[in-house]
C-alpha cells in the first residue's frame, strides 16, 4: 500500500515535525507513505472572492500535478463526509480490496481547495465542524492513518 499525503504550505513548527516523524515511523510496517508539500500562494488579509479564487485555482493545479495516475484521492473538506476511525478504516481496507494500491490524501491551504480538485477526489472527508490548522491537519491525519491499520489488523491502539 502506497500512501501519499498532499498539503499546501511548508510546514515550520518543530513540534508537528516530530509528531509528523512518529506516526510514519510506525506506519512503515503497514505502507509506504510520504508527505508533499505545494507551496502556497502568498495573499494579503483583506482578499475579494476573486482573489480567494485564483489563489485555489494556482493552488489546486500545483496539487493535480502531483496526483498519480490512478490512486484515490481523498480531499479532506470542511463539507465532506464524516466519519468514525472504524470507517475510515473501512474505506482504506476496501480501497484496497477494489484493487487500487495508492491513497491520496489532500490537505488544502488555508482557503481550500480547488473546485478541480474538488472534482477529482472520489471521498470528501471532513474531520468536523471544527476549523483546524492545515498544518496540524497533517498530524492529525498521520494519525488517524496509523490508527486505521491498527483497527485493521486488530491491534490494540485505537480504544
Amino acid at each position: 500500500m502506497n500512501i501519499t499525503i498532499i498539503s499546501v504550505g511548508q510546514l515550520k513548527e518543530k513540534y508537528l515535525k516530530v509528531g509528523i516523524a512518529e506516526y510514519l515511523k510506525r506506519l512503515k510496517s503497514y505502507a509506504k507513505v510520504r508527505i508533499l508539500e505545494v507551496k502556497d500562494e502568498p495573499a494579503g488579509q483583506f482578499l475579494s472572492d476573486k482573489e480567494i479564487e485564483q489563489i485555489k485555482e494556482i493552488e489546486g493545479r500545483k496539487i493535480m500535478e502531483k496526483i498519480p495516475d490512478r490512486s484515490e484521492v481523498i480531499v479532506l473538506d470542511i463539507h465532506g463526509k464524516e466519519l468514525t476511525s472504524e470507517k475510515f478504516a473501512q474505506h482504506i481496507n476496501e480501497t484496497t480490496i477494489y484493487g487500487k494500491s495508492h491513497l491520496v490524501y489532500i490537505i488544502g491551504g488555508s482557503h481550500g481547495l480547488s473546485r478541480e480538485v474538488l472534482e477529482k477526489s472520489h471521498l470528501k472527508v471532513s474531520f468536523g465542524k471544527l476549523t483546524y490548522p492545515h498544518q496540524l491537519m497533517r498530524l492529525i491525519l498521520t494519525e488517524q492513518i496509523y490508527r486505521a491499520f491498527k483497527i485493521l489488523n486488530n491491534e490494540p491502539y485505537h480504544k
